[in-house]
């Protein structure tokens, strides 16, 4: 499975493997959660599963770059120049989900298509939208409007995490900036037609009682959640932006590396 899907994170694996049309599926409990767990770090060592198809956006080091010199600042930087691919859009795009482990799965196409990821963890902490507000209002600044895609659970938190955070976001807008916050997934349709596993509600849980049983945004299979996350935000670019950016920033590159390489002869 992960051959042919990669990275996906071990929750995602993990949801992969309870699903009742297998042969065996694993039991869909903290004890199922940690079977998995020891058989995906077992293949990893064994070096069946190589170390980069698991994503793990939870556990971060934070570091300090230094140069040798103009020269070697410029060669290191090249490869990290990107060009603006939505100068010519009307439409500011981020996206946003729940969780860490999901942004470790989307991370790269967001990436690729230089729009901002927020992980907010569960409810999003007033703070972290408050800074966001303020990019968008800057970002938005020359008129343009702003998509938000949302990625969470569906279930009683999870229906509400988005609204809360959509009203956080408009209490810190600037009045004329347009937003358009939609959530990607989980939905109900998804569900029906992926049919993606599903638990009952927690009987305690007296929120969204609408709610009648739920889904991790993890049982999504990490391929299409990428495939739709990337045929939404395409939607908003200009046609062929992405393949005139690319030719663009290698022409950019190659120039930083000669002027890298003039700095180095100088030296």
């Amino acid at each position: 499975m992960l051959r042919e899907d990669n990275p996906q994170s071990v929750r995602h694996v993990f949801y992969r493997m309870t699903d009742p049309r297998l042969p065996e599926p694993v039991e869909k409990s903290d004890r199922g959660y940690r079977h998995v767990q020891d058989r995906v770090k077992k293949l990893r060592r064994s070096g069946r599963v190589p170390y980069g198809w698991i994503a793990d956006a939870t556990r971060r080091g934070y570091h300090v770059n230094t140069f040798s010199g103009s020269g070697d600042f410029l060669r290191r930087m090249a490869g990290a120049y990107r060009g603006d691919l939505w100068s010519q859009s009307r439409f500011y795009v981020e996206v946003w989900c729940e969780s860490r482990s999901i942004a470790g799965v989307i991370q790269d196409t967001c990436q690729d298509l230089a729009v901002s990821l927020y992980p907010c963890g569960g409810f999003s902490s007033i703070t972290l939208a408050f800074e966001a507000a303020q990019t968008i209002n800057w970002q938005c600044q020359t008129g343009k409007d702003c998509v938000v895609y949302y990625v969470g659970d569906f279930d009683p938190a999870g229906v509400l995490i988005d609204q809360s955070l959509e009203k956080e976001l408009r209490e810190h807008l600037d009045q004329d900036v347009r937003l358009h916050f939609i959530r990607l997934g989980i939905t109900a349709e998804q569900i029906a037609e992926h049919d993606l596993p599903a638990k009952p509600r927690k009987e305690t849980d007296r929120r969204a009682l609408h709610i009648t049983e739920t889904v991790e945004a993890e049982a999504m299979p990490a391929h299409i959640l990428r495939a739709e996350l990337r045929a939404c935000i395409e939607a908003f670019l200009p046609q062929d932006a992405l393949a005139v950016i690319r030719v663009a920033e290698e022409s950019e590159r190659q120039h930083l590396l000669r002027m890298a390489e003039m700095m180095e002869g100088r030296a």
